[in-house]
C-alpha cells in the first residue's frame, strides 16, 4: 500500500475558490462573443491582405545515354564515366550564377508586370495581352513602373511619373547603369502597336500577344530590373535529390505567379540540356576542326603529287615502269603508311605532354584517335580531362559549387599526371616500332638504287603520292566517324515531369489555420480574463490535495491511458500501465491478508461521478487477477448506465437486471470473455427501480453463488456522488476502492466521502489516484477520453436533488438558468 509520505516530492498546490465563480462565468458570454468578433475580422484583414503563395515542381533524371554508333569498329571512342558525382555536379549548377544568367537573359525576366489590386501589386505575368521586347543595345529605364494602358487594339499609352530630374538607366547587353537626366513631370504618350519606342530613357516594341484577351483600358504597371539582382533571385530555385532514387533531381520554385515559374523551371532544365549536350559534343567537335586544319594541308601536297605523276606520265611509258617496279611499290606504300602512322601518334603525344604542361584550358584537345591512338587509358583520360575542364569552367561563377571547384582541379591534376606517364610509356614503344620501320625501309631503298633511274624516279613519285592519299582518305574516314558520334549524342538529362500549372498547389497563406487561430485566441483570452478575475481550481491536482482533504489511505497509481479501448493490461502487459495495476493487485492481497478473508475475495469501485475511470480500473484490476490464473468476474451493477460490455464484443440483452428480477437464472446471465479466467455479467436491460432491485434477496443469493465458484469478484457500481447504489452494495464487499482522477474530481467530493465514511455508509475503504500526469495542466477531459458523459439525465439527474446546490459547472449553469426560474 502506498502512503502520502512517499510522495513528499510533489509540490503543494494554493486553490483560490472564489464563491459563485461558476455562475458568474456565464454572464460573461459577450465577452466571449466580442472575442470571437474581433479576431475573426483580423484574421480576415490578414487572409485578404496576403497573396497567395503556390509552389511549381519539375523532375529530371540524370543517367548515362549510350551512343548507338560506339561500337566496336568505331575508333572515335568517348567515355564519359559514370553518373557519380553527376547528379551533385548538376544540382549545383542549377544554382549557379552563370546558369541562371542564361536563363534570365533568354526569357527577359528582368521584365516585371503588375497590376494593382486593392491590397497589393499582383504579378500578372502570362496574363498581359501584350509582350515587350527590348533594344540590349540602348538605354532603359531602371526599377521605375511605366503604366502601359491599351486604348484600342492598334494603340497604348505609357505614363511615367518622374518626381526626379535624374533617373537611373541600364543597358542590358553589358549590364551597365548610368543615371540621366529626365523632366521632373509625368510623362504621357501614345503608340501604335508595333511601333518602335525610342526615347532617351526607352528602347522598346510592344507587340499583341494573340493568345491572350485584349482588355482595354486596364492598367498594367511594368519594370525593368537589374539583371544581376534578377539572377540573384532566381538562384533560389530550390534542388532536391530524389531519396530513393540517387538520379532523380526535382526541381521546385515559390511564388505568386504560376505562369512566371512554370516557364523558368521548364527554360532553366531545357538550357541545362543543351549546354549538357554541347559540352558532350566537345570531344567530337575537337576532332572535327582538328582533322580539317590537317586537312587543308593534305589536300595540297595530295594535288602537289597528282601533278608530278601526271608529269612523269607524259614523259615516259608507266606501263613498263609500273611493272618492273610493282613489287617494290606496295612494300613501300605499306611501310610508308606504318612509318606516318607511327609519326603521326609520337607527334600527338609530343603535343600532347606540351598541352598539359603549359595550358590551364584543356576543353580543346582533339581525341588521340585522330593520330591512330587507340590505348584506352589514353584514350579515357583525354575524354575525361576535357570534360573536367568544361565544368570547371562552368563552376567559376558559384559561390556555392566552390567545394566541387576544388575537387574538379584536384581530380584535372591526378588525371594530367596519369595522362603524362601513360603518354611517356606509349611514346618509348612507338619510338621502337619506327625504328623497325625505318630499318625495313632502308633494305627496300637499297634495293630500289639497284632499279634504272627511271624507275626509282616513278616509285618516289608515285611513293608520295600513294602516301598522301592514303592519309588524306584516313582523315576523311576519322571526320565521318566524329560527324556520325556527334549527330546521334544524346543529352544525360530527361525530363520526367515538365513543370505544369495543373490546378491547386497552394502553399499559402493558411486561411483556414488563421480562421481556425482567431476562433481560438476569440476564446481564449475572453477565458483567460476571466480566469485572471476570478482564478478558481477546485479539481485534485496531485497526491498532496488528497492528504490535506482525507486520511483515507491512497492505494496505488494509474497513469494516462493512450490506447482506445480499456484492456490496457490485456494488450499491452509490459507496461508501465499494466504495471501500476499488478501493482494494486499485490496491495489488495495484503489487504486481504490483514482482514483475514479467506476464499472468494470481493471488492467494489466506485467514485464520485461519472468520468473519473471506475469502469477502466474494474476492468484491468480484474484482468490482472485473471492473468494469474485466479477465476475472475467482473459484476456490472450500474443499472442505470450499462458500459462495461464494449470492450469485450459481448452483448447487453440479459444481465443482472434479468438473474435478480428471477427471469434467468445465474448460468443464463454469466457471458465468457476472450480473456482466460475472466467472466462478465452485463447489468442487462434498464430496469425502472435499480435501488429496489439492489436490496432485494435476489441481490445475496447472486453473491453468495458467485462466491462458490469464483476467486475473485469485481463490483462495477455507480457513482457514490451521485446515486445510492453502491452504498447499499458495500455490504457485500470485502474493500472498496474509491477512484480519483487527477484533474477532474472535485476537492468537495473528498469531503462527502469522508462523511460518509464517518457515518460507517462505506468501509475498508482506499483511494486509487487515476489519470496520473506530472503537472497536471489539461483540464477536464483530458487523459482517457472515456466519454463517459454521464449527466445520468433519466434517475441520476443532474448529479443532486431539486433542493441542493449543484457541483459540476454544467450543473450549475443548468440549475441558474432553468431550475430558479420555476
Amino acid at each position: 500500500m502506498l502512503d502520502i509520505k512517499d510522495f513528499s516530492f510533489f509540490d503543494t498546490k494554493t486553490s483560490f475558490d472564489f464563491k459563485g465563480f461558476l455562475i458568474k462565468t456565464t454572464s460573461y458570454w459577450k465577452w466571449f462573443l466580442v472575442g470571437l468578433i474581433i479576431a475573426f475580422s483580423i484574421a480576415h484583414q490578414v487572409n485578404v491582405r496576403k497573396q497567395k503563395i503556390y509552389g511549381i515542381e519539375t523532375t529530371i533524371a540524370v543517367k548515362e545515354e549510350n551512343n548507338p554508333f560506339f561500337t566496336a569498329n568505331t575508333s572515335l571512342v568517348f567515355n564519359w564515366g559514370g553518373t557519380s558525382d553527376k547528379v551533385q555536379m548538376i544540382a549545383t549548377t542549377l544554382k549557379s550564377r552563370s546558369h541562371n544568367e542564361l536563363v534570365v537573359d533568354k526569357l527577359q525576366f528582368y521584365i516585371d508586370y503588375f497590376k494593382q489590386t486593392k491590397y497589393f501589386l499582383q504579378d500578372v505575368y502570362g496574363q498581359v495581352p501584350f509582350k515587350i521586347t527590348l533594344d540590349k543595345e540602348q538605354d532603359q529605364l531602371l526599377s521605375q513602373f511605366i503604366t502601359v494602358k491599351m486604348i484600342s487594339s492598334d494603340t497604348y499609352q505609357i505614363t511615367i511619373p518622374f518626381q526626379a530630374s535624374s533617373q537611373s538607366v541600364v543597358k542590358y547587353s553589358d549590364n551597365s547603369i548610368k543615371p540621366i537626366t529626365v523632366p521632373a513631370k509625368e510623362f504621357i504618350r501614345r503608340y501604335k502597336v508595333g511601333q518602335v519606342v525610342s526615347l532617351p530613357f526607352l528602347h522598346w516594341r510592344l507587340d499583341l500577344d494573340e493568345k491572350a484577351d485584349l482588355k482595354l483600358n486596364d492598367d498594367i504597371l511594368v519594370r525593368l530590373n537589374a539583371f544581376d539582382e534578377t539572377v540573384g533571385r532566381y538562384q533560389g530555385v530550390r534542388v532536391v535529390t530524389d531519396e530513393k532514387a540517387g538520379a532523380i533531381l526535382k526541381l521546385g520554385m515559390e511564388g505568386t505567379n504560376k505562369n512566371r515559374m512554370v516557364d523558368y523551371l521548364n527554360a532553366t532544365v531545357k538550357m541545362l540540356i543543351d549546354r549538357q549536350l554541347e559540352n558532350k559534343n566537345k570531344f567530337a567537335e575537337n576532332t572535327i576542326n582538328f582533322i580539317d586544319e590537317r586537312l587543308v594541308d593534305m589536300e595540297e601536297q595530295l594535288k602537289n603529287s597528282g601533278n608530278d605523276l601526271k608529269d612523269f606520265s607524259r614523259n615516259n611509258s608507266i606501263l613498263d615502269v609500273e611493272d618492273k617496279g610493282a613489287n617494290f611499290k606496295s612494300q613501300l606504300l605499306e611501310l610508308d603508311a606504318r612509318k606516318d602512322e607511327v609519326e603521326r601518334k609520337i607527334a600527338y603525344l609530343n603535343q600532347l605532354k606540351e598541352y598539359l604542361k603549359n595550358s590551364v584550358d584543356f576543353s580543346k584537345l582533339p581525341a588521340p584517335t585522330v593520330a591512330g591512338i587507340s590505348e584506352p587509358n589514353i584514350v579515357t583520360n583525354v575524354s575525361k580531362l576535357i570534360e573536367l575542364s568544361i565544368q570547371r569552367s562552368e563552376l567559376i561563377y558559384s559561390a556555392k559549387g566552390q567545394i566541387f571547384y576544388e575537387r574538379l582541379d584536384n581530380e584535372i591534376v591526378s588525371v594530367k599526371r596519369v595522362l603524362l606517364e601513360n603518354a611517356s610509356s606509349l611514346r618509348s614503344m612507338l619510338q621502337y616500332d619506327l625504328n623497325s620501320v625505318n630499318s625495313k625501309l632502308n633494305e627496300v631503298e637499297s634495293e630500289i638504287k639497284k632499279m634504272p633511274e627511271t624507275n626509282q624516279a616513278y616509285l618516289n613519285i608515285s611513293r608520295k603520292y600513294d602516301l598522301s592519299n592514303n592519309i588524306y582518305n584516313t582523315f576523311l574516314q576519322k571526320r565521318s566517324e566524329a560527324a556520325i558520334v556527334k549527330a546521334a549524342n544524346l543529352s544525360d538529362i530527361q525530363f520526367i515531369d515538365p513543370a505544369k500549372d495543373v490546378g491547386g498547389m497552394l502553399l499559402g497563406p493558411k486561411t483556414s489555420v488563421n480562421y481556425v487561430l482567431a476562433f481560438f485566441i476569440g476564446l481564449l483570452v475572453p477565458l483567460v480574463l476571466v480566469f485572471l478575475i476570478f482564478f478558481i481550481n477546485n479539481t485534485i491536482q496531485n497526491i498532496v490535495d488528497i492528504s490535506n482533504l482525507t486520511q483515507l489511505p491512497l492505494l496505488g497509481i494509474i497513469g494516462i491511458k493512450y490506447s482506445d479501448s480499456n484492456l490496457s493490461v490485456f494488450e499491452r502487459p509490459k507496461s508501465a500501465l499494466s504495471e501500476s495495476f499488478r501493482a494494486i493487485r499485490s496491495s489488495l492481497q495484503f489487504l486481504y491478508k490483514k482482514q483475514s478473508v479467506e476464499g472468494s475475495k470481493t471488492l467494489m469501485l466506485t467514485s464520485s461521478v461519472s468520468g473519473e475511470g471506475k469502469t477502466f480500473c474494474s476492468i484491468n484490476i480484474a484482468t490482472v487477477f485473471a492473468l494469474s490464473e485466479k477465476k475472475t468476474i467482473i459484476l456490472g451493477l450500474d443499472l442505470r448506465k450499462p458500459k462495461i460490455f464494449d470492450d469485450f464484443n459481448i452483448q447487453n440483452d440479459i444481465g443482472a437486471v434479468n438473474y435478480l428480477i428471477g427471469q434467468k437464472t445465474l448460468e443464463d446471465v454469466i457471458q465468457h470473455t476472450h480473456i482466460p479466467y475472466l467472466d462478465v455479467i452485463t447489468s442487462g436491460p434498464i430496469p425502472p427501480n435499480p435501488s429496489e432491485l439492489i436490496l432485494g434477496d435476489s441481490m445475496k443469493e447472486m453473491m453468495a453463488e458467485l462466491k462458490k465458484n469464483y476467486d475473485y469478484i469485481i463490483l462495477d457500481t455507480p457513482p457514490v456522488g451521485l446515486v445510492s447504489d453502491a452504498l447499499e452494495l458495500a455490504q457485500f464487499c470485502d474493500v472498496t476502492l474509491y477512484i480519483v482522477r487527477q484533474n477532474f474530481t472535485k476537492k468537495e467530493m473528498l469531503t462527502l466521502l469522508n462523511n460518509r465514511t464517518k457515518r460507517g455508509e462505506l468501509n475498508n475503504i482506499s483511494i486509487i489516484f487515476n489519470g496520473y500526469e506530472n503537472k497536471a495542466k489539461y483540464g477536464v477531459g483530458y487523459g482517457y477520453g472515456y466519454g463517459y458523459g454521464y449527466s445520468y439525465g433519466y434517475g441520476y439527474g443532474s448529479g443532486y436533488h431539486e433542493d441542493e446546490e449543484p457541483t459540476g459547472f454544467f450543473a450549475k449553469l443548468y440549475h441558474r438558468l432553468f431550475k430558479r426560474k420555476k
